[in-house]
């Protein structure tokens, strides 16, 4: 018999710059897992991960009730960008970011507040809802049937032309610089997939209906 064959490199996951073994770190895995899905498609269990320890059935209920919610904030983020032109903008510093996105919510909360004025045009794949629950992009399709009825505390802009800007052929020989919005840290392919380690059986996963293991201890990857 040869010798055993060498143990592959765990995946790093957060860790591809970290020399050495591991870090061990404590915390409570849970498995969500549902009865059935709509036209009889298969459920996959779900697993979530703490750092709380000694995790209470109260605290398993809380954490899946966030993560049925996680698309409030997902869709909120992709009618900014969209729809509200979050990304559009070519912005130069760091502070004029920060001025953008504030001024962005005075729309989204505008719409939101035009709740009840609102017509629901809603197109034929959407059930109908109540005023008080559309979402800012249904309000916003029947914004424009309201507009003309809301009192206007500004005066009518008057048009001035446009500016005379640089000369006809001329280049612009200091272009400012500028920092992309929503770019993410590309990572090794080899920590694409990230393999979960030393979870437990779902045998040892009991009491709620999600299932919790706690005081787990495992690699973080």
């Amino acid at each position: 018999m040869g010798p055993d064959p060498p143990e592959a490199d765990p995946p790093r996951s957060a860790w591809p710059e970290h020399d050495g073994e591991l870090p061990i770190v404590e915390g409570a895995l849970v498995r969500l897992a549902v009865d059935h899905l709509p036209k009889d498609r298969e459920a996959p269990p779900v697993w979530m991960w703490s750092s709380k320890t000694g995790a209470a059935p109260a605290d398993v209920d809380l954490w899946c009730q966030v993560f049925l919610r996680r698309f409030d904030p997902e869709h909120t983020f992709r009618f900014g960008k969209q729809t509200l032109g979050w990304t559009t903008s070519k912005i130069r510093t760091p502070e004029a970011a920060d001025c953008w996105t504030w001024l962005l919510v005075v729309p989204h909360t505008q719409l939101r507040l035009a709740r009840p004025p609102a017509t629901d045009l809603r197109r034929l794949r959407e059930k109908p809802t109540k005023p008080e629950h559309l979402t800012p992009a249904r309000v916003r399709r029947g914004f424009r049937n309201i507009r003309a009825h809301l009192l206007c505390p500004t005066r009518v802009p008057q048009p001035t032309g446009t500016g005379p800007g640089r000369l006809l052929g001329s280049q612009n020989r200091r272009p400012t610089t500028r920092y992309d919005v929503g770019e993410t840290v590309k990572r090794p392919d080899r920590i694409c997939r990230v393999v979960p380690l030393g979870f437990p059986s779902t045998s040892a996963l009991r009491g709620t209906p999600g299932g919790i293991s706690a005081g787990y201890k495992g690699p973080l990857g």
